[in-house]
């Protein structure tokens, strides 16, 4: 039973992870906390379920199509939101994005309503003997997504030009803006692709969670929790933060009751934080 309560909490972590992979990185670029980060896992979501439900598109495959959409959405919401927000406060960023968080839900709750809509395609709850332990198929795959995103990013980061561009305006923005480097341009791509991140969160969680207009509140304190425990906008960090809170909340759930896994992991989260304020791999 031990090893198929670390097992549930790696592919936990590994959900998480995903989900918190676009938030660190609009974070690490542009110093911005995203409160409509869940708002936009949502809409991802519903688009994924769309999909299925009227042209029958498997949830993985809508990713092709969600992906690309969920950075247009990112790239017109940095333009008409963000933008103007750049050099104010960081009160101001905290309304924008709250105020966008509100507005998404509302709007979701007035097409859809509050109903639950799920896609349970036959792989949904197929398991995988692994000796020991058994796994479930979709939840494998979340986490094996996971770790190519940020493989794919790491190197993304790294290798090109515009990655290279976006480190830069990450270290030093003053110095990156004297060396050419387009700060609009890098803010606003960077926003794109965290936001395109989390869309591609939305496809691969389809199988697992039911989609409701305001299941992004469910993530969004977990996935600051995982963003500040792996070091705010390290990308490896948050593989990292994801896997500490899916052990913690698959072991207390097990061991104490499920009803005190939040309680269980936001008091360690405190504890961490007075330890090491600055998460694993963040820097002061």
């Amino acid at each position: 039973m031990l090893a198929q309560v670390i097992a549930d909490g790696i592919m936990i972590g590994g959900i998480y992870a995903l989900v918190s992979l676009g938030l660190t990185i609009i974070f690490g670029v542009m110093r911005i906390v995203n409160f409509a980060h869940g708002e936009f896992l949502m809409l991802a979501m519903y688009g994924s379920f769309w999909l299925f439900q009227l042209y029958g598109v498997d949830p993985y495959l809508s990713a092709l199509i969600v992906v690309p959409l969920m950075f247009l959405v990112g790239l017109t919401s940095f333009r008409l939101i963000i933008k103007p927000i750049l050099n104010a406060s960081e009160m101001a960023h905290v309304f924008a994005t709250l105020g966008l968080s509100i507005a998404l839900q509302g709007l979701a709750l007035y097409f859809w309503q509050a109903d639950f809509r799920s896609v349970r395609p036959f792989y949904s709850s197929k398991l995988i003997d692994l000796g020991p332990v058994y796994m479930n198929l979709p939840k494998l795959i979340a986490l094996l997504v996971a770790i190519g995103t940020i493989a794919a990013l790491t190197l993304f980061f790294k290798k090109t030009y515009t990655g290279k561009a976006i480190r830069a305006a990450t270290q030093n923005a003053v110095s990156a803006q004297l060396m050419g480097v387009n700060l609009i341009r890098i803010y606003m791509i960077s926003f794109g692709i965290g936001i395109a991140v989390v869309g591609l969160a939305g496809a691969v969680l389809m199988p697992v969670f039911e989609v409701f207009p305001t299941i992004g509140s469910l993530f969004i304190m977990v996935t600051f929790v995982v963003v500040i425990l792996g070091g705010l906008g390290s990308v490896p960090g948050a593989l990292v933060g994801g896997m500490i809170i899916g052990l913690i909340e698959s072991a207390s759930g097990y061991f104490l009751a499920p009803a005190l896994k939040e309680a269980v992991y936001f008091i360690i989260f405190v504890v961490l934080l007075l330890l090491k304020p600055t998460g694993v791999f963040g820097r002061a």
